[in-house]
């Protein structure tokens, strides 16, 4: 009889995530967590069963743009894909955004809404795109204090009704690029119908959302980014005809291939400002710490998906003579991609935990200081693993990892957007560089360091600890030596930026390791955090500069 390899399956995604109860049992109160368990479950049943099978039966649909109707009119309607629309009606019912917002959990609100968007988010094919920037555009509005504005969209933004619920759009990408904005060429000039908007975004995603926050330069206003402005923009007037705005085409991208990511040309679109007429780049850091989380978030869910189909297959796959669970060196592979998985979803957490203690006026000044180092570090390092682990989980499955139609490939597509939007690794290395410089955030950082390690005292756990503390000495030694050398401080960035993260990471490993032990299991917390520590976290070289002029021949 023929052989046909059974496809992997999944189970539930809250029962069968042992890092993700662990985690919950520390951070949230018992109260909370007994509050929401049976929500968890649901979604972690739905995410496994129904909707991951829906989006596999979905594999080929795209948002498809209808530029003109049979009469010659132009109406730029896009019809999203049938996961799509399911993602929005679960996104308000579940409060995907709005948990965030409600204050039933004080400090704990953010943890909880970004857990029933880890258990979900990985089969509803990157619904997370328009539900960040909403959660964005909701803390930007919140900060900028706009009562009028607050007062229009929030109730809108964070409503639980599907009927009520916008998504909101970020519209910060020109043809000049994403990175620095200050070149942005869209123009507002001010009428007597009020602020009107023209120009061109090249790269805007959820194109559907009805609303977008985005940057344009008021007539007269100096150039680079001190001379732009935030403004508020809903898509569609009370008629429901576009607000000024053309959809030139949407993007044929690599990945998040259901994410309408349209270019837009904006024709005298009315417009608000959010807050006053100039500092838009600096408005707009409130809505970046939001979806650089999110990214980071995602970047946990996306590695947990990859990681959970590789444990099944392996479980299922017969070849050389053995399933290959049972195989030493399929063994060591899947403990890797384990120990970078669980380092991305503790170093995601904390960052959600320490927004959530601000969002609720329960931090410290340290905690501040704190979010605004690990933000940037946080993203670049979970976006940067994420695309590894994806990859890994690929190769486990031989052929079948490279073919379309079992749905694979769109771990590792999907996973490379990670590293890109919201800022690329790069960037983000030179943003944590100006944090530590000219900032309290190297002083922040040793005290979180300090803090995860306190509690730690288990003679199996010191090698962890030694290797925290030295990577983080080596870290700001390097850092205080260069700091007037540009070029070598400048080259040495992304090493530093992702020593620190990685390092943040095992201290949290390590941490977590502790109280599973201090809980009477923490054998799989303190093997995972000792793997970790294997793969390295130290990646800084005093000899960059001149090494690299060598490599490239100048």
């Amino acid at each position: 009889m023929a052989f046909f390899q059974s496809p992997p399956e999944l189970a539930n995604q809250y029962d069968d995530d042992p890092l993700l109860k662990e985690y919950l049992a520390r951070v949230l109160p018992e109260d909370v967590r007994a509050a929401h368990l049976e929500e968890y479950r649901h979604l972690g049943a739905e995410a496994a069963g129904p909707l991951y099978q829906q989006m596999l039966a979905d594999r080929e649909n795209e948002p498809v743009l209808t530029s003109w109707d049979p009469w010659g009119n132009r109406i730029d309607q896009i019809e999203l894909t049938p996961v799509w629309k399911v993602a929005q009606r679960m996104a308000a019912e579940h409060g995907f955004v709005a948990a965030g917002y409600e204050g039933k959990h004080g400090p704990h609100d953010r943890v909880h809404q970004f857990v029933l968007n880890y258990l979900a988010q990985a089969s509803l094919d990157v619904y997370s795109c328009p539900l960040a920037m909403t959660d964005g555009a909701t803390r930007t509005l919140l900060d900028m204090k706009n009562q009028r504005l607050i007062d229009r969209a929030l109730p809108r933004l964070t409503s639980r009704d599907p009927a009520v619920m916008w998504t909101s759009g970020q519209w910060m990408t020109e043809r000049t690029g994403g990175s620095d904005v200050g070149l942005s060429e869209t123009v507002a000039r001010e009428t007597k119908q009020g602020w009107l908007l023209s120009g061109t975004k090249w790269f805007t995603s959820a194109t559907t959302s009805e609303m977008a926050l985005t940057l344009a330069r008021p007539e007269g206003n100096p150039g680079g980014g001190s001379g732009l402005a935030l403004f508020y923009v809903e898509t569609r007037d009370a008629a429901g005809r576009l607000n000024g705005i053309t959809i030139n085409r949407l993007k044929d991208k690599l990945g998040t291939r259901k994410v309408p990511t349209a270019e837009l040309t904006l024709v005298d679109a009315l417009a608000e400002p959010v807050a006053g007429l100039s500092g838009g780049t600096k408005n707009i850091s409130s809505m970046l710490n939001i979806t650089r989380t999110w990214n980071a978030v995602a970047a946990a869910w996306g590695a947990r998906r990859a990681l959970a189909l590789v444990k099944d297959y392996g479980r299922r796959r017969f070849a050389f003579g053995a399933n290959l669970v049972d195989k030493p060196l399929h063994q060591d592979t899947v403990a890797a991609m384990t120990a970078e998985t669980e380092a991305i979803f503790h170093l995601a957490f904390r960052t959600v935990e320490v927004l959530g203690r601000i969002e609720s006026g329960e931090a410290s000044e340290l905690e501040r200081d704190l979010l605004r180092a690990l933000t940037p570090i946080t993203k670049l390092t979970t976006g940067k693993q994420a695309v590894v682990v994806a990859s890994e989980a690929l190769e486990t499955f031989g052929g079948a990892g490279y073919v379309e139609d079992t749905g694979l490939p769109m771990l590792l597509r999907d996973a490379q957007v990670l590293p890109i939007w919201e800022g690329t690794t790069n960037v983000l290395s030179m943003d944590t560089l100006r944090v530590l410089a000219k900032g309290p955030g190297a002083a922040a950082l040793a005290a979180e360091l300090k803090g995860a390690l306190a509690p730690v005292k288990a003679p199996e756990l010191a090698p962890c600890v030694r290797a925290v503390s030295a990577a983080a000495e080596h870290a700001q030694a390097w850092l205080t030596s260069n700091l007037q050398d540009r070029a070598a401080v400048e080259a040495g960035a992304r090493r530093l930026a992702m020593t620190l993260g990685r390092t943040l990471q095992l201290a949290y490993m390590t941490r977590h390791a502790q109280g599973a032990l201090d809980r009477g299991d923490g054998r799989r917390a303190v093997a995972a955090a000792r793997r970790f520590l294997r793969h390295g976290v130290d990646l800084i070289d005093e000899n960059l500069v001149a090494e690299d002029a060598q490599v490239l021949g100048r």
